[in-house]
């Protein structure tokens, strides 16, 4: 009797078990999950039990947080914390899921900026005042200059398309979902397990390479258009580049870019009118345009700087993650990138042939310096003005890489914060940002090229981020589901971009030698 009354109770208790296992089963079920094993199962259903007596207390605990997923004492929680709601309100399962959702959270917080201002931002970067090069590209390409200009537009569209393409990986579902947010992301993803910060220093350093040519060349243009703006002054082109460096200095001293921002949209504009002046200008003379000047045939030893000048101009890989990561659609991101490169293209086209068609063999690296000085001054005075409120646009962002990469690595850093407590700037940190002010300078004094030093820039490292790099990281992290013609395009791309970057770099380095070595002037 008293084995069988055992029995019965312990058949009891067993279906109890195997209800309350099946409810908690079907209630994750229900939010997403997978149906849990019965160990998992019996765990469950006794957390259930906890957390239904203690609900309140939990919801409170979970109020008194900043973020979803952090736990009481300010850790996120681990894999498996049982601190989960009946009508699922609680954290994710996994902490990759509560990382997205964080991440999710926090890019909802942001203003989003539509495609009209996403294209407006790309135009900036891709329509700045280093299309005034671009005649000079003509000079020493011909027709083959024009064609170069359309193919870098279609190929830095399209890397630009698969390098955010290699930010999206498909979960479960099969949805495409945000898991990387930059450049550097992407360039880990490629070389890890084995090197898994490789792929971020090389990418750091050449956007650093950049940034801080693109100064440079700011500070050259600034002395060049002042010199020739006014050749009757005894003052010399080093000498005007040292007072415009002189204006630069605050730059050092910036902690954001609000007082340079309200400027840009004014520099934008103005550049645009100067542009239309040239080109008016240019339109005035069309009874004397030598069309007989533009060749088929390249200047073997200067055509190679000229895909240097070109691709240059077309650079804006460094910031399209953040610019689609803050976009309202972006699946809008695409159309946004067609629009902005077929202008740009028509634009560049037009303004180079136009401006070489006028001058021809007389054309400069500088194309305003060859206006007449009646106009040159005024001009050349606004076009000063742009670069010098565009320099702190790039020297800012050249100081926060720089500065994240080897001053603020927390512990893996072997240098000290150059930020003290509050956020304040320590001396020694605001005396390496006047020292890359005054390299800047340096440069601009020593090698004082324009053209040859954006043809060596892009040729360096605007072909490696606008050409290489995308396709090789499409290539690795896509390389399953990628089409044939995939395939084949990325291929090309980074062959015919490494034959330009490599034989561009060379023959910018012989251009700049020769020039330093006979001291020939721009």
């Amino acid at each position: 009797m008293a084995t069988l009354i055992r029995n019965k109770l312990s058949n009891a208790a067993t279906s109890v078990s195997n209800k309350s296992q099946a409810k908690v089963s079907g209630m994750f079920a229900r939010m997403g999950f997978q149906a849990a094993t019965d160990e998992e199962g019996l765990g469950f259903a006794a957390c259930d039990d906890l957390d239904y007596e203690h609900r309140q207390a939990v919801q409170m605990d979970i109020l008194k947080t900043d973020d979803v997923g952090v736990g009481a004492t300010g850790e996120p929680m681990a894999e498996g914390d049982s601190h989960y709601q009946r009508d699922g309100t609680g954290p994710p399962p996994s902490a990759s899921k509560d990382d997205g959702m964080c991440a999710e959270l926090a890019s909802q917080d942001r203003p989003k900026i539509t495609a009209w201002e996403a294209g407006w931002n790309v135009t900036n970067a891709i329509q700045g005042m280093f299309v005034l090069g671009l005649p000079y590209a003509i000079l020493h390409g011909g027709y083959l200059g024009l064609f170069l200009i359309i193919f870098a537009a279609v190929v830095c569209c399209y890397t630009g398309k698969i390098l955010i393409a290699c930010l999206y990986e498909e979960n479960e579902d099969g949805q495409l979902v945000r898991v990387r947010d930059s450049y550097v992301d992407i360039a880990n993803a490629c070389c890890s397990p084995r090197f898994p910060r490789l792929g971020g220093v090389i990418v750091n350093v050449a956007q650093l390479i950049e940034l801080v040519m693109t100064c440079i060349l700011y500070v050259v243009v600034s002395g060049n258009l002042m010199y020739n703006s006014f050749p009757t002054l005894p003052v010399s082109q080093k000498s005007w580049a040292i007072m415009a460096t002189a204006a630069l200095l605050p730059c050092a001293f910036l902690k954001n870019l609000k007082a340079v921002s309200k400027f840009s949209l004014l520099c934008t504009l103005a550049h645009f009118v100067i542009n239309i002046l040239v080109i008016a200008y240019c339109l005035s003379r069309a009874r004397d345009w030598a069309w007989d000047k533009v060749k088929f045939y390249i200047d073997v030893k200067k055509f190679p700087i000229s895909i240097g000048i070109i691709v240059f101009s077309y650079t804006s890989q460094i910031f399209l993650p953040s610019l689609e990561g803050n976009m309202q659609k972006p699946k809008e991101f695409h159309c946004m990138m067609n629009w902005t490169h077929i202008a740009a293209c028509i634009l560049k086209g037009l303004f180079a042939l136009v401006a070489y068609l006028t001058w021809a063999d007389a054309t400069k690296e500088v194309i305003t310096d060859n206006l007449p000085s009646t106009i040159r001054a005024v001009v050349n005075i606004f076009l000063v003005a742009k670069a010098l409120l565009s320099y702190p646009l790039p020297f800012f962002a050249a100081v926060e890489v720089f500065e994240k990469s080897i001053f603020q690595q927390g512990e893996r850093s072997i240098f000290p914060n150059c930020y003290g407590e509050g956020g304040r700037l320590k001396s020694w940190g605001l005396s390496l940002r006047c020292a890359l002010v005054v390299f800047t300078l340096l440069m601009a004094i020593y090698v004082p090229h324009f053209a040859l030093l954006m043809g060596l820039t892009g040729s360096l490292t605007g072909a490696g981020l606008c050409f290489l790099l995308p396709s090789l990281f499409h290539l690795k992290l896509l390389w399953r589901k990628l089409l044939w013609h995939h395939v084949f395009f990325d291929v090309a791309i980074f062959v015919i971009g490494g034959i330009c970057s490599i034989s561009g770099f060379i023959h910018s380095m012989e251009g700049l030698i020769e020039a330093y070595k006979y001291n020939i002037n721009d």
